[in-house]
């Protein structure tokens, strides 16, 4: 299915449907404040081995994140955050921003890997905010990449649903994507590392 959601006034009935499809442990597409990402619920292990399936990758392997849309969802999933390294994400977030932070000892259970830290996302779109916030759960997500060497992602949710259509239950039409990734920062020294650059310029 793909489904049309505005993003500046997401229609309350069909997020009630995309969610209805992450509760019953769905694949989705979605858009966010850069690339287009695909996603399932944090707990929902069938999904989680599907998306690996469909990079062609080992769950190991996969460059899995998980989207919150507020702070409070931190808490459970990563070990305490100093004071200054959390006053950096709370002042850059949402945006187009991957924090990596030491994960606690549930996250594992959930990416089904020796994972020592998580990818953090609260993305500036109001789509997936949301979602989240009828689902009161974070997203498991990673990034959907173009086959084509020379186009990286592609930015077109048609074009991703002629691709996807048959492998995921729903692509969110979000209007057209970006064609430029997060910036991933590194928090797990204490001392905040932009390991790529992408959109968004660090405030520090």
């Amino acid at each position: 299915m793909l489904l049309k959601i505005y993003n500046d006034s997401p229609s309350n009935r069909n997020i009630e449907i995309v969610v209805d499809i992450f509760n019953k442990g769905g694949v989705v597409i979605f858009p966010t404040d850069t690339i287009y990402g695909i996603g399932c619920g944090i707990r929902q292990i069938k999904a989680v081995n599907r998306i690996a399936m469909i990079k062609g990758l080992k769950k190991d392997h996969t460059n899995f994140s998980m989207i919150i849309n507020n702070m409070s969802m931190l808490s459970g999933f990563t070990k305490p955050i100093p004071n200054h390294i959390f006053r950096l994400i709370r002042k850059n977030l949402p945006g187009p921003f991957t924090f990596i932070l030491d994960a606690s000892s549930s996250v594992p259970k959930i990416f089904q890997s020796k994972k020592k830290t998580i990818g953090i996302r609260m993305p500036n779109n109001k789509i997936i905010s949301a979602i989240i916030d009828e689902l009161n759960t974070p997203i498991l997500t990673t990034s959907i990449k173009d086959d084509d060497e020379v186009v990286e992602y592609t930015t077109d949710p048609e074009l991703i649903y002629d691709k996807y259509m048959k492998m995921v239950d729903i692509v969110i039409d979000g209007g057209y994507g970006d064609n430029e990734a997060s910036t991933i920062v590194d928090c797990t020294s204490g001392v905040p590392e932009i390991l790529r650059q992408g959109k968004g310029i660090l405030e520090e």
